[in-house]
């Protein structure tokens, strides 16, 4: 059997690889999944790369949905993932717990690791966010741009000790939760929060729609909430 075609945003790679080998294990087919910033895979899908099954923003899909290019009754929300800040295994754990403690951790940072917001919504928001803060004097020297949230992370889980000392990597819960070597700091207060809803869709040339219908009920089923918070969706 041929294998199924995901294309998705980093936040679900963390789901996807929990449930590569049951879904082979039931369908007997494979997953061949791409992972990057959303804009880019919707960009993908509408190259023409083969895909059975999308991974997006809510919003994104539904504008897919309008535009013919996902099938409107397929679409199931996986959760909502909120944006969370991670530092290095063993290294200091900084306190995010309110508007001021952020923008001391910020300050106190020797090197701030996210998505390029050229590129990714949430390095966009992030941008804003600093700017709101009226920071960006102070962190522009600071800023370390990546092509989206897993490379950032990547880059800082494969340094060594004393490069990663004083570095804050800031992206998705998912994807700071499926990052090894890595550890959690919280995520951004409320009044900078960026909390999207991720929804899985079949698209509308999918070759293997049964299959892709199959994964998506696995990935949104009521059995799977523990699995899915695990992973950072709530």
């Amino acid at each position: 059997m041929g294998a199924l075609h995901v294309l998705s945003g980093g936040a679900a790679r963390g789901l996807i690889a929990r449930l590569r080998e049951d879904f082979h294990q039931h369908t007997g087919r494979t997953i061949e999944a791409r992972f990057g910033a959303v804009g880019l895979m919707r960009d993908r899908l509408l190259a023409g790369e083969a895909c059975d099954v999308l991974i997006l923003t809510q919003a994104l899909i539904e504008e897919l949905v309008v535009a013919g290019r996902v099938l409107p009754d397929s679409a199931r929300a996986l959760g909502l993932v909120r944006t969370g800040v991670a530092v290095k295994t063993g290294a200091p754990v900084p306190c995010l717990e309110t508007p001021g403690a952020f923008k001391d951790a910020l300050l106190a940072a020797r090197a701030i690791y996210f998505a390029d917001p050229a590129k990714t919504r949430a390095g966009t928001h992030l941008m804003q966010v600093f700017q709101r803060l009226g920071l960006m004097p102070e962190l522009a020297p600071k800023l370390r741009f990546f092509n989206n949230g897993s490379a950032a992370l990547q880059a800082l889980s494969e340094a060594q000790e004393a490069e990663a000392q004083g570095v804050l990597v800031c992206t998705h819960m998912t994807e700071i939760l499926a990052t090894p070597g890595l550890q959690c700091a919280g995520v951004l207060p409320k009044s900078f929060e960026l909390a999207t809803i991720y929804t899985a869709a079949i698209t509308a040339r999918s070759e293997q729609p049964q299959a892709a219908r199959a994964l998506i009920e696995m990935l949104a089923a009521p059995e799977a909430v523990a699995d899915r918070r695990a992973d950072g969706f709530e």
